[in-house]
């Protein structure tokens, strides 16, 4: 991969920020390969760069202290990973890892805290982006506890799928297992039932969507209150793709 094939403008956060600002955070910005498990920041590491992922997506987990993990939330080219770093902590408990490789952009601590003490648009914005995320980790805790497997992989699936710029993802069942915090056998079944019901196609770690709206259909009510959410405070931002 060369990243020289990504635009900071396909980063939907950035492009939304006023063009002074763009200007100034432009000329710091470093192109960034992002492989498939890639790991950007571990639990409990100070953060040296802010990402914004352009053609990647981010898996934000939390990590227990016998290696077990479970996602809980999903960053793609709608936003940033690394909120500690202008949030004031410097360092979080979460992990960072690439679930669908691409490019993005990486940015140095300076640059991004001198914008967000500026005030003004910027802070507004960022702080907007931190609220809708921690919507969509509420929400994930809450369908991880409540709902059927089924319906988080239908979740899971359609997050991801806002993010990319095709209908195909490529990933394994372990490690959707591993996001999940599930059994690999039990995210089979679920696929399988999926694809029973003519909503994917699954093959050797690709997963294609044929059925957005049946999948939307399936899925339950936590899927709609993160998009709503993103689309009340960043209206300016989320473009997510809708059902045809």
């Amino acid at each position: 991969m060369s990243a020289v094939l990504s635009d900071p403008m396909e980063n939907r956060l950035l492009a939304a920020m006023p063009e002074p600002v763009r200007s100034r955070l432009f000329a710091q910005l470093e192109p960034v390969d992002l492989p498939l498990g890639k790991v950007l920041y571990e639990s409990g590491s100070k953060l040296s760069h802010i990402y914004f992922p352009t053609t990647s997506i981010v898996s934000i987990l939390y990590v227990t202290k016998d290696g077990s993990s479970a996602e809980i939330a999903v960053v793609g080219n709608e936003g940033v990973v690394g909120i500690a770093l202008f949030m004031g902590g410097g360092s979080t408990t979460s992990q960072a890892v690439v679930q669908s490789g691409g490019h993005g952009y990486r940015l140095k601590p300076s640059g991004v805290l001198e914008e967000f003490n500026r005030g003004g648009p910027v802070l507004n914005l960022l702080l907007r982006y931190t609220q809708a995320l921690i919507t969509q980790t509420a929400q994930t805790a809450v369908c991880n506890r409540h709902h059927t497997l089924d319906q988080q992989l239908c979740r899971w699936l359609l997050l991801s799928l806002d993010r990319l710029r095709t209908n195909e993802i490529v990933m394994t069942q372990e490690l959707i297992a591993n996001m999940l915090g599930v059994r690999r056998e039990g995210v089979t079944e679920a696929a399988g039932k999926l694809q029973a019901a003519g909503l994917i196609r699954y093959k050797r770690g690709r997963i294609h969507i044929v059925d957005r709206a049946g999948l939307e259909r399936r899925t339950c009510e936590c899927y709609g209150v993160v998009r709503r959410e993103y689309e009340r405070l960043l209206p300016q931002v989320a473009d997510l793709r809708r059902c045809a």
